[in-house]
């Protein structure tokens, strides 16, 4: 192989080393930051079928999403369900993502792949009935899920990952 010859397999084999690197899918919910998520249900751009693959260092930067109140059409849904959410709000569609870290780390019966329930909604605990997810509702929850994070942040996640956030609340995912 000549000078020229081994100068272009070099330039060639960067070229694809800069395309590899610079041409990665940063939508691949194994990989995806928080805020990349954010942004593409936002957008209604997210397109996984299943949730990211956060963990418990994760938490603080979905809690700071959760308030959100944008309507969201497009986002992964758990196929078992009967009754698909085809809207829900942002801050609560990251709540119940913060409950999917939470469900993983338990290994909860009614985890299904990464959702930690049916639908990113929450239902009556006691007798499971419908409840309107209105700003109220939306504000309990959110609280709930700051004030047990902010109790809580401090000690390793194992030892806290099995009190529920909703725990004092009249309410349960769906």
């Amino acid at each position: 192989m000549n000078i020229n010859t081994k100068r272009q397999v070099r330039i060639i084999a960067y070229f694809f080393l800069i395309c590899l690197l610079g041409c990665q899918d940063d939508s691949d919910p194994s990989t995806i930051t928080v805020e990349r998520y954010v942004e593409l249900l936002k957008k209604g751009e997210y397109d996984a079928d299943q949730l990211p693959e956060f963990s418990s260092h994760d938490i603080p930067a979905l809690l700071a999403y959760s308030n959100e109140n944008q309507s969201i059409k497009d986002f992964p849904v758990n196929t078992l369900s009967s009754s698909l959410t085809s809207e829900c709000r942002l801050g609560m569609f990251v709540l119940w993502t913060i409950e999917s870290i939470r469900a993983r780390a338990i290994n909860s019966k009614y985890l299904f792949r990464t959702f930690p329930s049916q639908n990113p909604v929450v239902e009556n605990k006691v007798d499971f009935e419908w409840i309107e997810q209105s700003d109220a509702v939306h504000a309990a929850v959110a609280e709930s899920y700051s004030d047990w994070w902010e109790s809580n942040k401090n000690k390793d996640f194992d030892m806290f990952k099995e009190i529920d956030p909703l725990a004092k609340t009249e309410y349960r995912w769906h």
